[in-house]
């Protein structure tokens, strides 16, 4: 298996790897709430971008992300 991937770092959006991503307070953060809003960016809105890993990896990397979150 190949070394988990890193979702919670910086990349571009035009990466080829894995990212997940807060719009509200990166991409959006320079709008006001109404213009977030108004995008579809909410406060609780989270973006996954899946990339070019290994298939596995990167569904073992989102289970292990959201056992973390939920305690």
């Amino acid at each position: 298996m190949a070394a988990p991937t890193s979702f919670f770092t910086t990349h571009f959006p035009s990466d080829a790897k894995s990212l997940v991503i807060h719009p509200a307070s990166t991409t959006h953060q320079q709008l006001s709430s109404e213009e977030q809003k108004a995008t579809g960016v909410t406060p609780d809105y989270i973006r996954l971008s899946v990339g070019l890993e290994d298939a596995e990896d990167i569904k073992e990397d989102i289970d292990q992300a959201l056992k973390k979150v939920s305690g």
